[in-house]
This record gives C-alpha cells, sequence and structure tokens, in this order.
C-alpha cells in the first residue's frame, strides 16, 4: 500500500497555485476525478483546483482497497484528512459529489480548519427510507440491486448509468459513466455499494456549522428532492437550490447551471 496521499488517491493539482483560494473537487459512486472536467476550468484562473479519486475508483492505488478497512465513510474521511494534511489545505471550497458530501461531512465536523465552506451536489445522509424520513430506497430495493449486480456486473452498469444519468437525449454521458463504473472491479463495487447505500450519517447534521450549499435536480433517483430538503433543514448554516438538470449527474449533464451556483456562492 502506498503512504503517500497524493499517489495512493491519484491527486491532481491545478489552476492558479499561486493564489490563496483552494477549491477540492470530489466525486461520487461509480465516476472519478474525470466527472468534474467540464466544471474545473471555470475556475482555475482564480483558485489552486485539487481533485483526486477515492480509495476503490478511478486511478486510485488498487492495492490500498480493502473491503474490512473501508467499510464505513470514515475511512474515506482519513483520506481526505490525509490528503488536506499533505497538501496544507486551510479554508478551502469543499465541492463534493454524491457520497462524498458524506464524506466531507465527517472531514469537516473533525478538521474545521479545512473548509470555510462546502458544496453538496445530490448528497445524501441516508438513500434508505426511514418514515417518516425519505431516501428513495426500501430495502427490497437495495437486494434487488445486490443481485443484478451479482448477476451479471456490465450488463447492470449499462442500465443503472443510463438510469442515473437521466439525459436520454445524450446518450454519450451515460456512456461515459458506464465506463468508469465498469472500470471498477465487480467486488469492489459491491462492496463500497453496499456501504454507501446502507450508511446513515443524519446524526451528524446537527452539529455542522459550516457554510454549506446544497445542490439538487428537478429529479434524481439516486437522491430525491426530500433528502436535499431534509439535510437543508437539518445543517444550521445551509441553501438549497435546484437547479434546471435532471439525473444524479449535473456536473457532468449541465456543468453550466454547477459552475454558476458555485460561483454565486463563493463570491
Amino acid at each position: 500500500m502506498l503512504s503517500d496521499p497524493i499517489k495512493k488517491n491519484n491527486v491532481t493539482i491545478s489552476g492558479n497555485l499561486l493564489s490563496g483560494s483552494t477549491l477540492i473537487f470530489s466525486h461520487g459512486f461509480g465516476t472519478d476525478q474525470t466527472s468534474w472536467t467540464r466544471v474545473v476550468p471555470a475556475f482555475e484562473q482564480d483558485h489552486r483546483v485539487i481533485r483526486y479519486d477515492n480509495t476503490g475508483g478511478g486511478k486510485a492505488d488498487p492495492d490500498a482497497f480493502s473491503p474490512n478497512k473501508y467499510d464505513t465513510l470514515d475511512s474515506y474521511a482519513d483520506d481526505l484528512v490525509d490528503i488536506c494534511e499533505s497538501l496544507r489545505v486551510r479554508d478551502a471550497v469543499m465541492i463534493a459529489h454524491s457520497v462524498s458530501g458524506m464524506i466531507s461531512l465527517i472531514t469537516s465536523l473533525r478538521n474545521p480548519e479545512y473548509f470555510k465552506k462546502i458544496v453538496l451536489v445530490g448528497a445524501s445522509p441516508r438513500y434508505l427510507n426511514d418514515i417518516p424520513y425519505i431516501g428513495g430506497l426500501n430495502q427490497s430495493d437495495l437486494e434487488d440491486l445486490y443481485q443484478a449486480m451479482n448477476n451479471n456486473y456490465f450488463a447492470w452498469v449499462s442500465g443503472f448509468a443510463a438510469m442515473a444519468m437521466e439525459n436520454p437525449e445524450n446518450p454519450q454521458l451515460a456512456e461515459s459513466f458506464a465506463s468508469t463504473l465498469a472500470s471498477i472491479r465487480p467486488d469492489i463495487a459491491q462492496s463500497v455499494a453496499k456501504v454507501i447505500f446502507e450508511s446513515d450519517y443524519r446524526h451528524l447534521l446537527k452539529d455542522v456549522d459550516t457554510s454549506t450549499l446544497i445542490l439538487q435536480t428537478e429529479h434524481d433517483i439516486a437522491v430525491p428532492r426530500e433528502t436535499a430538503e431534509y439535510l437543508h433543514r437539518h445543517i444550521k448554516d445551509s441553501k438549497l437550490a435546484i437547479i434546471d438538470a435532471r439525473g444524479h449527474f449535473p456536473q457532468i449533464s449541465a456543468p453550466a447551471e454547477i459552475i454558476k451556483a458555485i460561483k454565486e456562492f463563493i463570491g
């Protein structure tokens, strides 16, 4: 296993390296740092930009992943802490998609000096319904998902990518997501999916006091609007914005909307 977090998590640094402002972009399940390719250039003139691949995905060190170690999101937060310490990150803007949203909140509670603002894109503290809480999925949905992944992983990838991207008029977007999802070893993907979809971090929200922007698309099969509204109600210094897009990956399908929202938030 690599001890250097820069190599371990395939960290890339771009933009204005002399700027006193740092933006960190973190990706969700099945994607990698390239999911931010259409967003990052809008910020590179004025900010140092950091991207990385979560362990188990992208070009992160494949030998670093262990299902026993990465059995909660806390271990992914450990990686983010290591990256921030290695790069001496302070008062950055953390921009996190999907599962990286909770990873970012865990990290901010441990080390509040890292982030002055957080942007959550399609984030969820719990994916399972727990009435009256609406997370969007039932346990039977998860069992069906796990079975489909186990029966024919690559067939599942194709179908899931199209449903999650939700942009049938632009099939190349789903194909792009499918390619990064298919590049993950099936056993790792199943292990990571189980950890993500069965996690529950609702109890952390009351302690978050970092200024937070919650970005939610008009329709998302993975994270319903009710979940975004729950985040907004329970993170005291938060703003909720519904953006003009559909699907779980607006940074890919509607980058202009994401860029505009982030720029308005960070000033």
